[in-house]
């Protein structure tokens, strides 16, 4: 039987659209800072470390190697996962299970504002040969596929620019997000157009900020802490990297990844068993998209959830009560940092006005973004 593997403090700098103040590195360590006095260890204590990092991200080459000092891993076992924050979470808890290490931190952040060419960035990761010499901006490829979801589930922009409403309103009750605004459906469906169907509300904006979590051993976490956060279930699938072969409709790598995690975590039948998730949202309707290939509503239902209000905070399943990357910002390889933080802050009833009553069990997934096909889920309970 494996052993259970739990979350005993976290650390975060918030989430901004701009730092100027302060390097990645420097966000990296406060929010080292702040979840190892939550977990009351120090990088003494910490058997291995995870850093999430993907090259010239943060503006810098190789920034993954200029994290080890900022999370006191000097002459420790540290990794790095060029994914997405929840890959690495998957990561320390392999290296827990193992029993290689009883205590794990697991860190990632986001400098976007450094970088002044993020569109040549994110076209980079396009074939080089068939892709990239179109030299278009990479959001075309989620105007095409917004435009086949569309098509093939039958929802309408007003859902998609629904979720855009939920989440930036969702926001300005959280004191961790940077793009939180009260608008209305006409507003984000009048914004300027960026690759039909998609405007440029559909899309979510950019921020910084870095996440770090501590994870423990069974064992050593009940004597940590009162309030574990236990990690029940996690996934991840890559599905193909080309856009000639891939599935347009239907967000495959997700649904994939979460059967991974339901089986880990025993889950037979989603939507009654999960109370709220926090989902991948870098533009409008992958929030419907996901929703769907996570199994939580049938395909072709979730703008209908939304314009009912059901994924709303006093829905019956709660969506991105955060405000998803729409109203927090997207981090890119810490947006599944993002999504876990959240997840762990309602399961132990820290979120204020925010939060949801009587939960035990939260999702948190994450999608690399364009032009990827890689998803991650994890499940997480505080029973």
């Amino acid at each position: 039987m494996f052993k259970r593997v739990a979350i005993v403090g976290v650390g975060t700098t918030g989430f901004r659209p701009t730092t100027p103040e302060v390097s990645y590195r420097e966000l990296t360590h406060e929010a080292a800072v702040r979840a190892y006095l939550e977990a009351g260890v120090g990088p003494e204590d910490i058997d291995g470390f995870v850093a999430t990092s993907e090259d010239f991200l943060e503006g810098y080459s190789i920034s993954d190697e200029y994290c080890n000092d900022q999370l006191g891993a000097v002459l420790k076992p540290i990794s790095t996962v060029p994914g997405d924050f929840i890959q690495s979470l998957a990561q320390g808890v392999m290296m827990i299970r193992s029993g290689v290490c009883r205590i794990v931190a697991v860190q990632c952040m986001s400098k976007a504002s450094n970088m002044m060419t993020i569109p040549q960035m994110v076209g980079f990761a396009l074939d080089p040969i068939y892709n990239r010499p179109l030299g278009e901006h990479p959001d075309f490829i989620a105007g095409m596929e917004m435009n086949r979801y569309m098509f093939e589930t039958g929802a309408t922009e007003e859902q998609c620019a629904a979720v855009v409403v939920k989440n930036k309103r969702n926001a300005l009750w959280n004191p961790l997000a940077g793009h939180g605004v009260n608008l209305t459906l006409e507003e984000v469906l009048g914004s300027e157009p960026v690759s039909y169907p998609l405007k440029r509300l559909d899309v979510a904006p950019t921020s910084d900020g870095a996440v770090v979590m501590v994870l423990a051993s069974e064992d050593i976490a009940i004597s940590l802490t009162d309030r574990p956060v236990w990690i029940r279930g996690i996934g991840w699938c890559s599905d193909t990297p080309t856009l000639e072969s891939r599935s347009w409709g239907a967000a495959e790598y997700t649904r994939l990844a979460a059967e991974m995690a339901y089986r880990q975590a025993g889950i037979r039948s989603p939507r009654s068993e999960i109370d709220f998730v926090e989902l991948s949202d870098e533009y409008s309707y992958k929030e419907l998209q996901h929703l769907e290939a996570l199994k939580l509503c049938r395909p072709g239902e979730a703008g209908y959830l939304t314009e009912s209000g059901a994924t709303e905070l006093d829905g019956e399943l709660p969506v991105n009560v955060s405000g998803g990357c729409l109203g927090v910002g997207h981090l890119f390889e810490a947006n599944g940092g993002q999504k876990v933080l959240e997840v762990v802050l309602q399961l132990r009833g820290e979120k204020g006005r925010a939060q949801i009553d009587d939960v035990r069990t939260g999702l948190a997934h994450s999608w690399r973004g364009v032009p990827t096909t890689t998803g991650a889920v994890a499940i997480l309970s505080n029973e």
